[in-house]
């Protein structure tokens, strides 16, 4: 089996959390809205775009598997998507004072990062 033919890409990144209902809205305010809901658990698939997160409540949310670092989502405006969070008054891992700017890929990349209820970071990036 070719695996290159099987994975068509990411289909969703699990959150475990303590803070189940504050993490839920946290993503519901960026846009994210409810793909599935299970009906006998706290387990619930958001969906913004291509983007998917299931998000379910842990008594321990520290992976013991390993972590990442952060989601990045593909913005079409990276200058718009700052102004609305920082109306939001979310709270900056990166890019608190505007969009960063890296020399990366073709033309660069501007991003910035945001915190959310479990202390995982949210990257809005667009690709210039």
């Amino acid at each position: 089996m070719d695996m290159k033919k099987q994975v068509t890409g990411i289909q969703h990144l699990g959150l475990p959390t303590g803070k189940y209902s504050e993490t839920l809205a946290f993503y519901k305010g960026l846009g994210f809205e409810i793909l599935w809901q299970a009906n006998d658990r706290d387990c619930t698939f958001l969906q913004l775009g291509t983007a998917v997160i299931e998000v379910y409540a842990s008594e321990e949310p520290h992976p013991l598997w390993g972590a990442w670092d952060h989601i990045a989502l593909d913005v079409a405006d990276i200058d718009a998507v700052y102004s609305w969070l920082k109306e939001k008054n979310h709270v900056f891992a990166e890019g608190g004072d505007g969009p960063v700017y890296l020399p990366y890929f073709a033309n660069g990349v501007k991003f910035v990062t945001i915190i959310g209820p479990n202390n995982e970071k949210v990257e809005f990036s667009q690709m210039m």
